[in-house]
């Protein structure tokens, strides 16, 4: 198998990426088809070995809490592990339902508790703020997506890079819509600047939460 479909095998079978049509028409062929049933395989093997594990200790509750800002009502929530989840888009109820689906656990709404990062988003929002200084609970996030999220962390307020050079950064130089999807999945926006990756020649992109807002975003801290 040549590294460009390893690359993007791996990312299809974690869930970071569609099929490319490339993809589809190899897997369709007698080593597709081999290659597929062993990493299959090897995930099914690691997920039975370390996916049940379980603890004795109780689990902390999720908090949330609910902002106003410039780009609209967001919904920001934490762990004791720190920032798990930030959304432009879900209601109240749905917030809290898609908390509680994916992280099995008691979830409360509680502005005290998510304090810290609701204060740096305002200094931010306020133009007072460039980074963030608080800790991120990657739970809602695959390996490969942590390394890009990562990877996006690094480019500075005011600046920006583009989707093939955040993928040649984290060294899969040809995954660079593997690398569009998972920005795509971050699940703490703003704190974690995926509104600085836009497209080769300066094209914004995408973004989930809306052009509008990945441009007033841009805007707030003058890449625009």
């Amino acid at each position: 198998m040549s590294i460009r479909f390893n690359e993007q095998l791996i990312a299809y079978l974690l869930g970071d990426a569609k099929a490319s049509p490339e993809l589809e028409r190899w897997l369709k062929t007698e080593q597709g088809q081999r290659e597929l049933k062993a990493y299959g395989k090897a995930l099914e093997t690691l997920k039975h070995s370390y996916g049940n594990v379980s603890s004795s200790k109780s689990v902390s509750p999720v908090y949330y809490t609910e902002m106003s800002t410039p780009v609209g009502r967001l919904f920001v929530a934490a762990t004791d592990k720190g920032l798990v989840r930030i959304s432009f888009l879900l209601g109240e109820r749905d917030f809290a339902s898609e908390l509680r689906a994916r992280l099995k656990r008691e979830v409360l709404r509680s502005q005290d508790r998510v304090a810290a990062i609701g204060a740096q988003l305002k200094e931010y929002f306020a133009g007072r703020r460039s980074s963030f200084e608080v800790s991120i609970d990657w739970s809602l996030t695959t390996p490969f997506q942590r390394r890009v999220l990562e990877a996006a962390s690094e480019v500075p307020a005011g600046r920006v890079t583009s989707y093939g050079a955040l993928a040649r950064r984290i060294g899969r130089p040809h995954a660079s819509r593997a690398v569009g999807n998972a920005l795509g999945r971050n699940p703490v926006p703003i704190v974690i600047p995926c509104h600085r990756i836009v497209r080769e020649g300066g094209d914004l992109g995408g973004y989930t939460g809306g052009l509008n807002i990945k441009r007033k975003l841009l805007q707030i801290e003058g890449a625009l």
